[in-house]
C-alpha cells in the first residue's frame, strides 16, 4: 500500500523541506498547514507518497530537522493513489515496510500486556491437547494455537535489533519471549497434568504420539519447512503483509515444541522435554539465522538509512 505521512516540522524548517519534497517523484502530493500543530508545536506537512519514497522523504526530513524533539511523524496507509499524471509510477510501486513500522508493529504484537499472556497460555493449552490427539484433532489443535499464540513476533524482534544495532529492541525480544514462553510451558504442563488425572491421557500416550516422535526426532523434510517458514514469516514482515503471517506460523512447529517441554515435565519424562527445547531452539534458530542476513540485504540495498528513533 502507499502512504501518507503527517510530518510536523518548526516553521524555519518548512519552506526548505517543502522545496526538497516536491522535487522526488515519488511524492503524488503534498500540502502544507503553517502553524497547525500545537504538540510539537510548527506545521504539518501532509506527504502522500509511494512506498519507494518513503525512505528518501525520512532520510531529507531528518536532515532538514537537527533536533530530534522538534520532529514528529505519523505514517499511515492510502488504499489508493489516483493521480492521471502518475499513473505509471503509481503502477510500478513496491511493496515494503519501513524499519519504523516494522518495529512499531512488532511492539504492539510482543509486548508483555495481560492479553499477550493470556494468548500464549491458550496457545499452550490448545497445542498440549493436540499433542495426544487423533491426526485430525492433532492438526487443528497445531493450526489453531499456531495462530492464536503471538510467539513469532517477540522472537523476530531479536534479528531485527541486531541488524539496526537496536540494543534495546533486542532485550525486549528476549524478555517478551521468554515471559511468553515460560507461560505457554506451565499452561501445557498444568493442562498436561488434568489429562492424566482424569484419565484422558498418560506418559505412554504421550511419547507414543506419532506427532510428538516427529517435533522430538525432525528429519530433513520438516527441518527444510520450518526453515523455509521462519524466511517467509521474516519476509512477510519486511514487505508489510502481516495479514498473511499465519501461513509461516503453520508450517514452523515452536509452539506445538514448546507445549512439549510442559507436557514432558508434567509426565516425568525430561527426555520429551529436552527434545522439545531442541526442536524449539531449531525452530527460533531458523528465525535468527535466515532472519538477520535478509533485513541486512534490506538495509544495504533498499532502506539504507537508520530509524529516526
Amino acid at each position: 500500500m502507499h502512504r501518507t505521512l503527517e510530518i510536523t516540522v518548526p516553521a524555519s524548517a518548512t519552506d526548505a523541506l517543502q522545496q526538497q519534497l516536491t522535487a522526488l517523484d515519488e511524492v503524488i502530493g503534498l500540502s502544507v498547514q503553517r502553524g497547525a500543530s500545537c504538540k510539537p508545536a510548527g506545521d504539518i506537512l501532509i506527504v502522500h507518497v509511494l512506498n519507494r519514497g518513503t525512505d528518501e522523504v525520512l532520510r531529507r526530513t531528518r536532515a532538514a530537522v537537527p533536533d530530534p524533539h522538534a520532529l514528529s511523524i505519523v505514517t499511515s496507509e492510502a488504499a489508493s493513489f489516483i493521480s492521471p499524471t502518475s499513473h505509471e509510477a503509481v503502477d510500478d510501486d513496491r511493496d515494503e515496510a519501513i524499519w519504523e513500522e516494522m518495529e512499531s508493529g512488532l511492539r504492539h504484537q510482543g509486548r508483555i500486556t495481560t492479553n499477550y499472556l493470556l494468548l500464549m497460555g491458550l496457545g499452550g493449552i490448545i497445542a498440549a491437547i493436540g499433542l495426544v490427539s487423533e491426526p485430525v484433532p492433532q492438526a487443528v489443535a497445531f493450526v489453531a494455537s499456531a495462530v492464536i499464540a503471538p510467539g513469532f513476533d517477540p522472537m523476530t524482534k531479536v534479528p531485527l535489533g541486531l541488524v539496526l544495532r537496536h540494543w534495546s529492541l533486542v532485550g525486549r525480544g528476549l524478555r517478551s519471549a521468554a515471559a511468553g514462553y515460560a507461560v505457554l510451558i506451565i499452561a501445557a504442563c498444568l493442562t498436561m497434568l488434568l489429562l492424566v488425572a482424569t484419565g484422558e491421557s498418560s506418559a505412554t500416550t504421550l511419547a507414543t504420539n506419532p506427532e510428538v516422535e516427529h517435533l522430538a526426532h525432525p528429519k530433513w523434510m520438516e527441518l527444510l519447512i520450518a526453515g523455509a517458514g521462519a524466511l517467509a514469516g521474516v519476509v512477510m514482515l519486511a514487505a508489510f503483509r502481516r495479514s498473511f503471517q499465519a501461513g509461516p506460523l503453520i508450517a514452523m512447529a515452536f509452539i506445538p515444541a514448546a507445549a512439549l517441554i510442559g507436557a514432558g515435565l508434567a509426565v516425568g519424562r525430561l527426555d520429551l522435554a529436552v527434545e522439545g527445547l531442541e526442536r524449539f531452539a531449531a525452530d527460533w534458530g531458523f528465525i535468527v539465522a535466515l532472519g538477520i542476513p535478509l533485513l541486512w540485504l534490506k538495509q544495504q540495498f533498499t532502506h539504507r538509512r537508520q530509524p529516526l528513533v
